[in-house]
């Protein structure tokens, strides 16, 4: 075997059977002897004489060993590191420190990375294997010359505050500011050891909260990030303003001082600033400060809505500021480069979104000061004017009241119109966006008599433009469709139907393109689909042509499958059928029972794609949804369908670790279940053996689980009486689902998965009640009663519930009302937490009326219960 060194050389190597090779052995190496793989890598890492790609190589693959994005397969690392002998942990421990001092940059800055993931294993309290880590980086700071030393340690306490909870570092995070604004002051000399510790300062920033709240401290917190963005270096300038957007998102109660005596002028100062990075961050300051008032003016409005204080106050940053950055603003919108990629973030669009963001925070009084530059500007001789006027216009749109700019916008709409004409592509482009922000947000403005004619015009001309001005064309076709159409219950005509069937010709002929540049395909095949949604009586027939042409396209996508060579040219294709599949879902969904004619087609189509797509594509998942959506259509029907589809649809549930596939999958069960109710049967056996697994199986992802819960109430809905020979063990399976609880610590995704754990319980209990009751055979749970009661209390006693849980409780508690007697389950109807949930239901507005009327039975047994 190759050396360590040669061997991580190879991985770089321009033939791939030396990469393979390399790779192969690398693996082996690791899985044979983990620790003596780890402590090799440390070693290369540390070697001064070995080059410095293959230290850099060294390094990373040794904090691979140690972390992953992946939380089951980080777990795995976690444990095996920490079986590492004592030792030999300890020797690459060591080794990784010294690594901090080396001259070369690139392998002390790996070091830095190797020394937070091993952190991020052995500093948490239940491992506490590396006590004196801090320590020994803070000493490396405060006692040191080496300025690269001072860099790397400050990179590695960056990294480790970045990745550790913040908990676990909060005891020592006096020491470890000090060691950070050491480093930050404007008396350091290096401005690289000065940019290093501003921005491991930024990744301290969530844990030195007590450090926050007395002011001394603050203060001098505060003085070194504003003399930092005074640095003669523009990299310490913008990690400083990056520093003072993550003060002004965690802090934003306490800036009222230093807003007043010092940020105000030097962001205005840095969204002037030469070096576009520095501008950028500044404009990204005023944003934030736009984001937590939008936020606090929502607080204070639910709070007001219940009679309550909000607990937080707005100090209205934005509006005090308004005269001196909104012409920073209109004037940084003129900055546009002719020949920008539209990925590129830059400051013109910085600019955009920060008045957008301005506009929903000051509301009306941005207004009266914007539209002076839009008029003067309009019609200037330089396109970058023209397009900055329309930018500044599109984005003042939402937050102003709409009586305010009603007017305005009827003044400009035919001027908007006419632009889409303008000789400039930018000019197009801003227009285009421009058009859709008013169809979305002030769709009363247009008039279907007065402009829908020449707005379509304009925009379907658009659609034969270059790329990025397809895409703005069809979301402000997407959202005229979204505002005069209805989803639900179409009418027999629409403000749209004498234009539906041109518009729908020229997507369709934009979709003939052969590329897909700024995503202009796959944005006129999801405008198809938002058209046919909202689509009127009137528009069927075109619809249903539309439909053939679609399944057209689609046979020939599959017929040329086999002609796909090189990954591009294969993603490119599987986008392009989930695209004709996502259209000919909405057809489906949208003709309901009129697309059974089409039912055949659709169906050998579909399983012709399934067929010759692979395992993973994403196709599958789009594919689905249309089969699902035929299932609705055809109900009963579809059971021509089922044996030849369920090999596809059983392949697809087993297929746990495509966690989008699995979900649709169980989803489809339900579909199947309620459509074709007794005669699901059958498959009923396979269903709910899969189902089982899926629960089981170790890789499937979590939020999976909640969907199986709920299709057991699906099945049980289904099969009525006949699901009492899987009573026993979903209960069980149910009971262990409810033992699942929220630590107080928890986070957000913690709880919502919580939450949604007990909604599939909930919807599973719900359809088995109604199941049995429907098959008369209810008394099969009198033995399961205590268990669902226990589980609803619980729920109801979680401060976590949501409007939805206690919909789900509720309507639970009024089918078990109607499948027994009184004095069968009278105790359980008398618990006191079963009385406040139907009294949420009495006072709650938003439950629906259904909701109600279901709480009519469970009402009059607690009634009896407590007579």
């Amino acid at each position: 075997m190759l050396g360590i060194g040669e061997l991580l050389a190879n991985t770089l190597s321009d033939d791939q059977k030396t990469r393979e090779d390399a790779q192969r052995q690398l693996e082996q190496a690791e899985t044979n002897n983990y620790p003596m793989y780890a402590a090799m890598l440390c070693q290369e890492l540390a070697n001064e004489q070995s080059q410095q790609f293959i230290r850099s190589a060294a390094g990373i693959a040794l904090k691979n060993t140690l972390t992953s994005s992946e939380a089951s397969r980080r777990n795995e690392m976690v444990q095996r590191w920490l079986l590492v002998d004592e030792a030999t942990r300890q020797q690459i421990k060591q080794t990784v420190l010294s690594t901090l001092a080396s001259p070369d940059t690139r392998a002390a800055t790996t070091a830095a990375q190797v020394v937070s993931a091993i952190g991020a294993i052995e500093l948490p309290a239940d491992n506490n294997q590396w006590p004196d880590l801090m320590k020994h980086l803070l000493e490396n700071v405060t006692s040191t010359d080496n300025s690269h030393l001072k860099i790397a340690t400050l990179t590695a306490i960056g990294y480790i505050c970045e990745s550790i909870d913040p908990i676990i570092l909060a005891p020592q995070s006096g020491a470890i500011l000090t060691a950070v604004v050491s480093g930050a002051k404007k008396e350091e000399p290096n401005q690289e050891v000065r940019k290093a510790a501003v921005d491991a300062l930024y990744n301290s920033l969530e844990f030195i909260r007590d450090n926050f709240e007395r002011e001394g401290e603050r203060n001098y917190i505060m003085q070194i990030v504003c003399e930092a963005t005074q640095s003669s270096d523009v990299n310490v300038q913008v990690a400083a303003f990056e520093c003072l957007v993550r003060i002004m998102q965690i802090y934003y109660d306490k800036m009222r001082f230093y807003m007043e005596k010092a940020l105000f002028g030097l962001t205005v100062l840095g969204m002037k600033n030469e070096d576009e990075r520095v501008a950028l961050q500044a404009v990204e300051f005023w944003s934030t400060v736009c984001d937590e008032e939008i936020e606090l003016a929502n607080e204070a409005l639910e709070a007001s809505e219940v009679g309550e204080t909000p607990d937080r106050l707005s100090h209205n940053f934005a509006k005090a500021a308004l005269p001196e950055i909104l012409p920073v603003l209109l004037w940084l919108l003129t900055k546009q480069e002719e020949d920008a990629d539209e990925d590129d973030w830059n400051v013109s669009m910085a600019a955009g979104t920060c008045l957008s963001l301005l506009a929903q925070c000051v509301e009306d009084a941005i207004v009266a000061p914007v539209i002076p530059f839009v008029e003067s500007h309009i019609r200037n001789a330089d396109w970058r004017y023209r397009e900055a006027a329309i930018m500044a216009f599109g984005s003042i749109l939402e937050g102003p009241d709409h009586r305010l700019l009603a007017n305005l916008v009827n003044q400009a709409l035919p001027v908007l119109i006419d632009m889409m004409k303008d000789n400039s592509a930018q000019v197009k482009d801003t227009t285009a966006w421009t058009l859709g922000r008013v169809s979305d947000l002030l769709i009363e403005c247009i008039k279907p008599d007065d402009h829908l004619q020449s707005l379509v015009s304009a925009l379907v001309l658009g659609l034969r433009d270059s790329p990025r001005i397809v895409s703005n064309c069809c979301w402000a076709l997407m959202s005229l469709s979204d505002q005069f159409g209805n989803r639900e219950t179409p009418s027999p005509t629409y403000a749209l139907s004498p234009y539906f069937e041109g518009i729908i010709s020229a997507l369709m002929e934009t979709t003939e393109r052969s590329t897909n540049e700024s995503n202009s395909r796959t944005s006129a095949y999801e405008c198809i689909s938002t058209l046919v949604q909202g689509a009127a009586l009137d528009c069927f027939p075109t619809i249903q042509k539309l439909t053939v042409t679609i399944l057209d396209r689609l046979d020939v996508t599959i017929q040329t499958t086999n002609q796909i060579v090189g990954s591009d040219e294969r993603l490119a294709h599987s986008e392009l059928q989930s695209n004709l599949c996502s259209v000919l879902t909405s057809i489906i969904r949208k003709l309901k029972k009129e697309v059974i004619p089409f039912a055949d087609r659709i169906m050998t189509t579909l399983l012709s794609l399934f067929t010759s797509a692979t395992k993973h594509s994403t196709t599958l998942e789009d594919g689905f949804l249309a089969v699902g959506a035929i299932t609705t259509a055809a109900e009963a029907d579809f059971v021509r369908y089922l044996d030849a589809f369920a090999p596809f649809l059983y392949a697809a549930l087993t297929n746990h670790e495509e966690y989008a596939l699995c979900s649709i999958a169980v989803g489809l069960i339900g579909d199947i279940c309620r459509a074709l109710q007794e005669a699901s049967l059958p498959y009923c056996d396979t269903f709910m053996n899969m189902l089982l697994q899926m629960l089981q199986s170790p890789i499937l992802n979590r939020n999976t689980k909640p969907a199986v819960l709920s299709c057991f109430g699906d099945i049980a809905l289904a099969i009525g009486g006949k699901f009492e020979v899987y009573l026993e063990v979903v209960m069980m399976v149910l009971a262990q689902a409810s033992t699942m609880r929220t630590a107080k610590d928890a986070n957000y995704d913690m709880i919502d998965y919580v939450m949604a754990l007990r909604e599939g319980i909930l919807e599973a209990y719900v359809g088995i009640v109604q199941g049995l009751k429907s098959g008369e055979k209810a008394e099969l749970l009198l033995r399961y009663i205590e268990q669902i009661f226990n589980f609803l209390g619980m729920t109801w006693n979680d401060p976590d519930r949501s409007e939805i849980i206690v919909r789900s409780m509720i309507g639970l508690i009024g089918d078990l009302a109607e499948a027994f007697q009184a004095g069968q389950i009278k105790q359980w109807f008398a618990v006191d937490f079963v009385a406040a949930a139907l009294k949420e239901g009495r006072t709650n507005r938003n439950l629906p009326n259904g909701t109600r009327e279901v709480t009519r039975w469970a009402k009059e047994m607690v009634k009896r219960a407590s007579q």
